[in-house]
């Protein structure tokens, strides 16, 4: 597993831009939209053309993932890395001129690129924990059945200017396991703190970050540089995640950490996170729970989903422009109907092929009734089929209206236009697996 940064990682804010969604916003106005937040690093999960070249000269340094199923071939065959490298790093990377394609290369692909470009590898937090019988970070090493390759791969990334980038994910320590303290999973303190000989710790999110610097430590690598590669709250899809309540706590409490400067008890100071994520995606798996597609802190069009001031930032987040939708119609139930021996086989039948997560229990659409749940059902399998009138007819089942069919918390969406038209393959395919793949960090000028 190798990995490459150019230039050094910005401490602050940075945002990870998936796009696993049928109608993506196209690239130039997701990048428009970072540079008008003032967000100067992004992790991507793919090498996606389209992506780096609206990136390229914007000088927003990028970390871009090699996905899990490439890294036997590239680890098995320096050419097909080197060609890798090539189409998807140093292509990239640009030195004069305001526009693609009217620039000059500035780095030659045969040309070293260590002093530019470091190596990571994103890791989950399960890869160091605590002894049962001795539960504070101080404690914390890497788990034993897995030590010794750990221990290998810090020292590699140490010895060659690489950081270690971690996931760290409150929310799913309150959604693994019932019995876990709430207010442990925010930053505004807890009544019964995790005591650790003088250290006092009132969040989970700070005893899981010193967890990993005592296990650097033990690894003998003590001032090894960390990246927090994925840290969100999601605003869907669970009891937890109403976007009224926990996501806005979390992220307050996250970005006044930031601005502050507090780091935690080992690793005081500025350190760098990059938000799990940017934007809401509407075909990712949600195997591990219905909040996966609803991690964005701007809704699937660019919308700003609640108040929050990032670092060096005020006034709020900045909403996309220029953002096209397709025209304002919507696929409901017939209350016409006379026959519904179907219904129950429609609404599955929609629900297999668009996001439903919203009706789960919990979530922002659970309270509909069954005509309700049907609407939004069909409505979304209408969306993401672009509005074809032959998407709204479910045995006669549903009807297209200009009435914007929405109810209180629940948003029955239009899709949006400019995706439709460039929707990337990619979009598509089950990346999951990339979330333990190699990546690239480079900065593009």
């Amino acid at each position: 597993m190798v990995a490459a940064l150019m230039g050094c990682a910005v401490e602050g804010v940075g945002v990870n831009w998936g796009t696993m969604a049928s109608h993506p916003l196209p690239p130039d106005i997701v990048v428009q939209m970072l540079k008008d937040n003032g967000i100067n690093t992004v992790k991507l999960f793919d090498a996606d053309g389209s992506t780096l070249k609206a990136l390229a000269g914007t000088d927003i340094e990028v970390m871009v993932a090699i996905p899990n199923n490439m890294l036997q071939h590239l680890c098995d065959s320096y050419k097909a890395a080197k060609k890798w490298v090539k189409e998807n790093v140093t292509r990239y990377n640009f030195d004069g001129g305001n526009s693609w394609p009217n620039r000059k290369l500035s780095v030659d692909g045969n040309v070293s690129l260590a002093d530019k470009i470091k190596t990571t590898v994103p890791l989950n937090a399960d890869v160091y924990n605590s002894p049962a019988d001795n539960q504070v970070p101080s404690a914390g090493d890497f788990r034993e059945d897995i030590r010794d390759l750990m221990v290998q791969l810090v020292k590699f990334l140490n010895d060659n200017g690489g950081p270690f980038t971690v996931n760290i994910y409150p929310f799913l320590s309150l959604y693994a396991d019932e019995g876990f303290p709430v207010n442990f999973a925010f930053f505004d303190g807890d009544s019964t703190p995790v005591v650790d000989g003088k250290i006092q710790y009132t969040n989970v999110f700070d005893a899981n970050f010193d967890t990993l610097v005592a296990s650097l430590n033990k690894a003998g690598v003590p001032n090894m540089s960390i990246l927090v590669g994925e840290v969100g709250w999601p605003t869907n899809g669970n009891t937890r995640a109403t976007i009224d309540l926990c996501p806005q706590r979390f992220y307050q409490g996250l970005m006044k950490k930031l601005i502050n400067g507090q780091g935690t008890p080992l690793r005081p100071g500025n350190f760098s996170v990059y938000l799990f994520s940017l934007l809401d995606e509407d075909v990712k798996s949600v195997a591990p729970g219905n909040f996966e597609r609803h991690w964005g802190i701007f809704q699937y069009d660019g919308q700003p989903k609640y108040e929050m001031d990032l670092p060096g930032q005020n006034g709020g987040l900045v909403p996309a422009k220029n953002v096209q939708y397709m025209p304002q119609k919507w696929c409901v139930f017939n209350s016409n109907s006379t026959n519904t021996s179907t219904l129950i086989e429609s609404i599955t039948y929609a629900c297999e092929r668009a996001d439903c997560t919203a009706l789960g229990y919990g979530s922002s659409c659970n309270n509909l009734d069954m005509e309700g749940n049907a609407s939004y059902a069909f409505n979304m399998y209408f969306q993401v089929n672009d509005q074809y009138t032959i998407n709204c007819i479910f045995d006669g089942l549903a009807t297209i209206t200009e009435q914007n069919a929405s109810s209180g918390s629940c948003n029955f969406p239009i899709q949006i236009l400019n995706g439709a038209a460039e929707r990337s393959f990619m979009a598509h395919t089950d990346w999951a697996m990339v979330l333990m793949g190699v990546v690239v960090l480079l900065s593009l000028f």
